[in-house]
Order: C-alpha cells, then sequence, then structure tokens
C-alpha cells in the first residue's frame, strides 16, 4: 500500500528508496555490499574487510567442512538466518564450536556462516545520517574461549536482540588500553562515505570490531534505520534535519530540471 502510494505522489520527498533499501534485508546481499569495502585504498592504514562468510541452504550437507575451507572460515562460526529482518526469528543466531553442532542447530534456513571475530569485547556502532557519522563503543560477546566451556558441547544460540552474551568484568581484556585507541575512526568513517554511495541510503548504521592480534577493522552487520540510542538527541536531531532538506532541495532540483 505504501509503495503504490509513493508511486501515484510522485512529487513526494523520498529519502531512501525502498529499492536502496531491500538489500539490506537479506544478510547475503549485505556481505555481499560489505565485501566490496576492499576496493577502498587503505595503505598504511589497519585492514577494513567484510567477516569471512558463506550461505548453506541445510545443515547436513556431507560436503559442508570443503564448503567452509573454501570460505576461509574456520571455527568457531556464527550462524545467522539469511533473513536479516521482518520475520520473528530472524535475531535467532547460534555459535558453534564443531561440525558436529551443526545436526540439531534450530536457526532457520537458509542461512549465513560468518566467521567469529575475537574482538576483545567491545563493538563499535556507527551511525549515519546524511553527511554525518556518529559513533558509540558497546560491551559486546567475549571471545570465544570464554565461551566454548559454557556451551557444554552444544552450539551456543541465542537472540541477537535479546539474550546475546555479553562478557563478563572477568572475560574483559585488562590492557588498560582506551577503546577509542583501538579503533582508526578516520578510516571507518572513509568506509562509512563509500557505503552511502554504494547504497544511495540517508540513514543507516553498521558495526565494526577490531580483530584481537590482527588490529583488522571487521565491519560484521550493516542495517537500515538503527535506534541511535547512543547518539545525543542534540546532535541526531539537527544532523536528521539537515538530511532531510538536503532529500527535499535534490528532489525539488530534479523536478525543476525535468520540467
Amino acid at each position: 500500500m505504501l509503495i503504490r502510494f509513493v508511486e501515484e505522489h510522485p512529487d513526494f520527498c523520498i529519502m531512501d528508496p525502498f529499492k536502496n533499501i531491500y538489500p539490506l534485508l537479506d544478510r547475503l546481499q549485505i556481505q555481499k555490499i560489505l565485501v566490496r569495502l576492499q576496493e577502498l585504498g587503505t595503505e598504511g592504514k589497519p585492514k577494513l574487510r567484510a567477516p569471512y562468510s558463506c550461505k548453506v541452504d541445510s545443515f547436513h550437507n556431507g560436503e559442508l567442512d570443503k564448503h567452509l575451507v573454501e570460505a576461509n572460515l574456520s571455527f568457531p562460526l556464527i550462524v545467522k538466518p539469511q533473513v536479516a529482518c521482518g520475520v520473528a526469528d530472524a535475531h535467532n543466531m547460534a555459535l558453534v564450536f564443531q561440525i558436529e553442532e551443526f545436526s540439531n542447530l534450530s536457526v532457520p534456513l537458509p542461512a549465513v556462516l560468518q566467521e567469529y571475530v575475537d574482538h576483545g569485547s567491545k563493538i563499535f556502532k556507527f551511525y549515519v545520517i546524511g553527511d554525518k557519522v556518529f559513533y558509540a563503543v558497546r560491551d559486546s560477546m567475549p571471545n570465544a574461549r570464554f565461551l566454548k566451556p559454557s556451551s557444554g558441547g552444544e552450539a551456543l544460540t541465542f537472540n541477537s536482540l535479546k539474550t546475546l552474551p555479553v562478557a563478563t568484568n572477568e572475560q574483559r581484556p585488562q590492557t588498560g588500553a582506551e577503546d577509542g585507541k583501538l579503533l582508526d575512526a578516520d578510516l571507518v568513517e572513509e568506509a562509512a562515505k563509500f557505503l552511502k554511495g554504494l547504497l544511495g541510503l540517508t540513514v543507516f548504521g553498521f558495526d565494526v570490531v577490531v580483530q584481537e592480534g590482527t588490529g583488522d577493522h571487521v565491519i560484521v552487520d550493516l542495517n537500515y534505520l538503527p535506534s541511535f540510542k547512543e547518539v545525543p538527541d542534540s546532535e541526531a536531531v539537527p544532523a536528521f534535519w539537515d538530511a532531510v532538506r538536503q532529500a527535499y532541495e535534490s528532489t525539488r532540483g530534479n523536478a525543476n530540471a525535468q520540467g
């Protein structure tokens, strides 16, 4: 109904067309988008990349281990439904430590298998509104070695919105380093601009983890219209209205050019 309304009222200003949003509803499409980060020149900077991943239609495929090797994947793995949102179980996931644990897995199929990146229990939430980029640091899942003993020899299942296993104080690295020093914010802001142009979107978010040992900056998720709850209203609201104004002026300019 909404799509029909937009089609019947072309004079309305649409900030983000539906066709530009659709790829972010599919985790396989998200992975294909993130792989293009390699097009960014990052010489002299940390490596910026997508997580290694592959799609599966069955957990009982006799050649599953072969597919993992081809995708440069090793255990542990995060298993996510291919559908990223819009259905009840889109956020039901699992952390799998060995191939035998796939046998009784309840994650919906088709699914995306994604490398689990040890990241010191910190995740960087990036938010894009028009030309502005914001980020916040949030506690995250502990490194894999802390999770495996608690799994009891089975896959560790969770809902990423409700029951995400967050690291305890004992499980966090005691390095004394400030969280912000782990991150090359300028590099990730370049990635934000690159993704904005690639997606053709005004409002979106993505999650970055910094891999322990390598320093790789891995963008593990990409989503449309995030909550922005970590961004103060005093910054988010003006940025939003600036983005609305720019979208309106662009729409009006295109209409005048065609007229």
